[in-house]
């Protein structure tokens, strides 16, 4: 793994956030020409469910995981997927996907008046148990990551995978605390899925 960066060098090569840990994915694509890469997804995920601190997730980005290695895993094989970020427990954070590329985490999806959101969305896993509660290790991680992604993307939109593909996927669940999150970012409601704050205001 590549030394970490000193804490005044540019937050960005390309694509690639300096301050995560990179692992490349072969599971990504070219973005539409047209993208505007406004929205940013969060997810929940541990493999397999609710045990932490392997390096499954990794192996499973990278179409290396042991399809045998676990009865859980059969059901996945052959699955290829990717996320742009992977944040740990810790707070470790992981980069598999350059931002200027579509990462495969979305699946089929709309939000904002948009269908297919791989194609202008940045997805970041958050490791831990669909309908559990994060780290705060986590949300200071989310509140480093996020602001970055800002300043060299337009992000106007942060939602959950529940929030894009509702009745298909259920993650990352209330157990994330969105005004928790709203806090740490300062960012208006109208950034958020209309709900998750407790109110409906825009």
């Amino acid at each position: 793994m590549p030394d970490a960066p000193c804490a005044d060098a540019p937050a960005w090569q390309g694509g690639w956030y300096r301050f995560a840990r990179q692992m490349r994915s072969p599971n990504f694509g070219a973005r539409p020409p047209s993208a505007c890469i406004d929205l940013v997804v969060l997810h929940s995920i541990s493999l397999p469910p609710g045990v932490y601190g392997t390096d499954n997730v990794q192996a499973l980005f990278t179409n290396r995981l042991d399809w045998n290695a676990h009865p859980y895993f059969k059901q996945m094989e052959g699955l290829q997927v990717s996320s742009h970020f992977y944040i740990q427990r810790g707070g470790e954070v992981w980069q598999f996907v350059s931002c200027d590329e579509r990462a495969w985490h979305a699946g089929v999806s709309t939000y904002r008046g948009r269908s297919n959101c791989n194609d202008d969305s940045i997805g970041i896993e958050l490791e831990g148990l669909e309908g559990d509660a994060f780290e705060a290790a986590q949300y200071e991680a989310l509140a480093a990551l996020v602001p970055a992604l800002i300043q060299r993307y337009p992000i106007a939109h942060i939602a959950g995978h529940e929030h894009i593909a509702p009745g298909r996927k259920a993650d990352p669940g209330p157990g994330l605390n969105w005004a928790l999150l709203q806090k740490s970012l300062g960012y208006p409601d109208r950034c958020f899925p209309e709900g998750v704050l407790g109110h409906t205001g825009s």
